[in-house]
């Protein structure tokens, strides 16, 4: 692999990095109950492109409450356990799809199956901490897109 062709993996994997290091970490200061998940959410939504990872925020933002809502409303109907994980998810997903937020699908997917598998006894305190932590995880992964990249690849194709 060429040094042009390993910067862009190098900037994705240094801003996710990143990311997932300050999500935690301000999860934790603030005394979230789960701070992994907002790690894990400043990774998954670490687009390649900086832009794209700012695009993308607000529907990802939906997505997440989407997720959250869907979660929570399956524990009340649903129950919980693998079959109703996977009603819930199958919905969420759904929904996200046919409201065109296709690009946070799989984002509403992982939070509703969050809260309906790891419900507690109150699924709907459950769906808002998990809001809040994927929240911060987004937050963070679009703080870090905007800070300019230090090698820009289109210089370091001529060399």
């Amino acid at each position: 692999m060429t040094r042009t062709a390993m910067l862009p993996a190098l900037q994705v994997a240094t801003r996710a990095s990143a990311g997932a290091v300050i999500a935690l970490l301000i999860a934790q200061w603030l005394h979230l109950q789960f701070p992994l998940y907002a790690m894990i959410a400043a990774v998954i939504v670490t687009d390649l492109s900086p832009v794209r990872t700012r695009q993308l925020a607000l529907p990802r933002l939906a997505g997440t409450v989407l997720g959250a809502a869907i979660g929570g409303l399956a524990v009340v109907l649903l129950g919980t356990g693998a079959l109703a994980m996977g009603v819930a998810v199958l919905i969420a997903i759904f929904v996200a799809q046919v409201t065109r937020l296709s690009e946070a699908a799989k984002l509403a997917g992982y939070v509703c199956g969050l809260v309906v598998l790891e419900h507690a006894a109150d699924p709907w305190a459950y769906a808002l901490f998990r809001f809040v932590e994927t929240v911060l995880g987004i937050g963070i992964a679009v703080a870090i897109s905007v800070v300019p990249k230090l090698i820009a690849v289109e210089h370091a194709k001529g060399a």
